[in-house]
């Protein structure tokens, strides 16, 4: 409560003339006490109801406590008085954008700058409109006119960086927060907003220096609370970043980013069925909250939460086809069947958050080397499925017609796989630090002749460097099974299986074809020495081992109801899943009872190190492929391991993986048409231990020489791949997708 001073310690008499009430209401105002100058502006104005005066700065007070529509009432009425002061214009342009009618302030903005047009605060509230509008290089002029009229203008300095950095012209905008804070240093949002500029060009620790300095000046800022939540996140302290995040919400429960940001981090830790009750709670609040659903749903499969499975799948894929923004591009692929959705999903993300740059790094050049310059760009340059997979190919290439690129954006784990992959390129870099645009940059500056993406968009992805167009070739290989429905990316290396030729409209990339499997392997994986005993393992010491080490969200209720069938008709047997979270184990085993099969005979097997995990398999008898998302690594691990697999081809990339895996291993029998056939193929498996025992003894002979896994094999047809794509763009033509023929001499 404020202090009453001796200059109101009473109410003003009839007989005190409106300009005194006015001049002592003014006083109040700028100490800030706004509820005492408002009772004498009304007071005023029942004396003088017409008072352009007491109408226009109770409006201001109305606006300064954040009661908008009635600010804009009562200076429009102002305004009816008295149209000819420009800063009543300004006001109520100020209340309209709080509004969120960015089109009607800017025309009041347009009016106070044609009344005074050295009005450098309207120049400035004008921009400001500007950029509700998203029109940030108009916004830019309107910013630059008010630092001309007004050089020491803090909050111009500021207002221009938001602009520059919706230009992604990120180290401008971080110029011109340094300079709003050299104007005024204990400027909380330029604090903040200088924390945005440098998190998003990749120096989250810097961002998180600045956010915390932001938060020592408004400790209840909660929007730089949830920012440096993500600060948190891009350096991996998930932990830290859910109670910076939760100190949001308690200060603003309806913060909408703070609540997706909190369901995402919670997922990231694996709490998954927090994670998805907290995106339900969004979408509480948030109907249409773009990615939520999916997200949601996402985190439900994670956990093995199959309510209302068959109605989420079907909404979320009916949204897709329609542009919505239902679900990501990598979670939709657990549970879309056709490629035409994929494509559809992938565009709409594309569109929303990676929008090709208007100005290319890369100016249309065509380099002349002596050798191809390749280079490989990935966040899973250490103890990463894809790393295994690919190690070796970066360690055969042929150094004479190729020189071969790392550009790491993924953490630097001091692991013996990173050590390898350093020594196997001519150049590897760590840009994790580095903008999208700095990296593209970079490629450019190296004349890169072919930039590889090895992630796609999956967690960790930077799909952002690709869109700067940094090489003149840019392809989509390995780390995601799909289309990245992207015009930027000009090629997608696959094969005859996982695309079919009747499928090549799904895919905004050319198609190339490898002769054998799209996916590398590495022969220089190891499998431990000792296979441990099944008693060691769990499980029993006979009966038949059905396994499958698939992540949990690739488990559909349907493929588990196939699984249980076929544990019902196999006395004694069991099925072996890998441990992914307590969720997932505890309503997979519940899953199992309610199909009537007891939840002991679903044995669950923790992460190890990959040879022991290799060796393991050996334990086992036959691998359960899932679908609509098939094993992909762990197909390749099982196939290497001589475990038999059996699979069911599907419609996508990412459900007719495994059945390339087999192709190229030799052994196509495992491949089934449908979900009937795939049944009944297990189960005479199971049932046939003579069939079973030629299918591994096949897997074993084959080891050695079949195309899987015969990484210098694939070198000579990936390198042939590049040679055509790089020989076609110095010719000037356009990518168009080719198949490579089989090359059986060394090129």
């Amino acid at each position: 409560m404020s202090t009453v001073g001796p200059e109101d310690a009473e109410l003003p008499s009839a007989t005190v003339d409106p300009a005194a009430l006015i001049q002592r209401a003014v006083a109040l105002h700028q100490r800030g006490r706004f509820e005492e100058a408002a009772a004498l502006y009304r007071a005023a104005l029942v004396r003088a109801p017409a008072h352009f005066d007491a109408l226009h700065l109770l409006g201001v007070i109305h606006h300064q406590k954040g009661e908008y529509a009635i600010a804009a009432q009562l200076i429009e009425h102002s305004i009816a008085i008295k149209p000819d002061v420009a800063a009543a214009h300004s006001n109520l342009g100020n209340a309209l954008r709080q509004l969120k009618r960015p089109a009607d302030a800017l025309a009041c903005f347009d009016r106070a700058l044609n009344l005074k047009p050295d009005y450098a605060e309207a120049h400035n509230n004008r921009a400001n409109a500007l950029l509700d509008l998203e029109r940030p290089a108009d916004a830019l002029a309107s910013y630059e006119r008010a630092l001309q009229l007004k050089p020491d203008y803090a909050e111009a300095f500021n207002n221009r960086g938001r602009a520059l950095f919706g230009l992604d012209r990120r180290e401008e905008a971080v110029a011109d927060y340094d300079r709003a804070l050299q104007l005024k240093p204990d400027y909380a949002d330029a604090h903040a907003n200088r924390g945005n500029a440098l998190l998003e060009s990749a120096r989250p620790e810097e961002a998180l220096a600045s956010y915390d300095r932001a938060l020592e000046l408004k400790s209840d800022y909660a929007e730089a609370w949830n920012n440096r939540g993500e600060a948190l996140r891009d350096l991996e302290r998930d932990v830290e970043a859910l109670a910076s995040f939760d100190r949001a919400l308690q200060l603003n429960p309806g913060l909408a980013e703070a609540l997706n940001n909190r369901a995402r981090v919670l997922l990231a830790l694996k709490r998954f069925f927090e994670s998805a009750k907290a995106f339900a709670d969004l979408l509480k609040l948030f109907p249409g909250y773009d990615y939520a659903l999916g997200y949601m749903f996402h985190a439900r499969l994670q956990a093995c939460e199959w309510s209302y499975y068959h109605a989420l799948t079907r909404h979320i894929v009916e949204g897709a086809e329609r542009g919505e923004r239902r679900d990501m591009p990598f979670s939709f692929l657990a549970h879309s069947a056709h490629p035409a959705a994929q494509l559809s999903c992938a565009r709409t993300f594309i569109a929303d958050k990676h929008c090709a740059s208007l100005q290319s790094c890369w100016a249309g050049e065509r380099y002349r080397h002596d050798k191809i310059r390749v280079a490989y760009l990935s966040s899973a340059f250490h103890d990463h499925p894809i790393a295994h997979l690919i190690a070796g190919l970066f360690e055969c290439h042929d150094r004479a017609r190729f020189e071969v690129h790392a550009l790491s954006f993924g953490p630097d784990r001091k692991v013996e796989m990173r050590d390898r992959l350093r020594r196997s390129f001519d150049r590897f870099a760590d840009v994790r630090n580095l903008s999208d645009r700095e990296i593209a940059e970079m490629l450019r500056k190296l004349e890169i002749d072919i930039a590889v993406d090895l992630n796609g968009l999956t967690e960790g992805g930077r799909t952002g460097i690709f869109a700067q167009r940094g090489a003149p070739l840019q392809v989509n290989y390995l780390g995601y099974p799909g289309t990245l429905g992207a015009g930027y990316i000009d090629y997608i290396i696959a094969d005859r299986h996982v695309i079919p030729t009747d499928h090549d409209r799904f895919y905004s990339e050319k198609i190339v074809r490898l002769p054998d499997s799209y996916q590398v392997n590495d022969r220089k994986r190891r499998i431990a020495e000792r296979v441990p005993s099944r008693s060691e393992l769990g499980l029993p010491e006979t009966g038949f081992v059905f396994c499958c080490f698939n992540n949990s969200y690739k488990i559909a209720p349907d493929m588990f109801a196939i699984w249980m069938r076929l544990l019902k008709r196999t006395d004694g047997s069991v099925l072996w899943l890998l441990q992914d979270n307590a969720d997932a184990t505890r309503n997979l085993a519940s899953e199992a009872e309610r199909r009537g099969v007891p939840a002991g005979r679903i044995v669950f097997a923790p992460r190890m190190l990959l040879d022991e995990h290799l060796a393991r398999h050996g334990a086992a008898d036959l691998f359960l492929d899932t679908l609509p998302y098939n094993a992909h690594t762990t197909a390749s691990d099982a196939l290497w391991a001589s475990l038999p697999l059996v699979t069911c081809m599907g419609g996508t990339f990412a459900s007719r993986v495994a059945g390339s895996l087999l192709h190229a291993a030799g052994v196509p029998e495992l491949v089934a048409a449908d979900l009937d056939g795939y049944e009944s193929l297990a189960l005479r498996l199971a049932s046939e231990p003579a069939m079973l025992a030629d299918m591994r003894s096949k897997l074993a002979r084959n080891r050695a020489s079949c195309p899987l896994f015969d990484t210098e094999r694939f070198r000579r047809h990936i390198e042939g791949a590049y040679l055509t794509m790089h020989e076609a763009h110095q010719r000037g033509a356009p990518p168009a997708g080719f198949g490579v023929a089989p090359l059986d001499d060394v090129i």
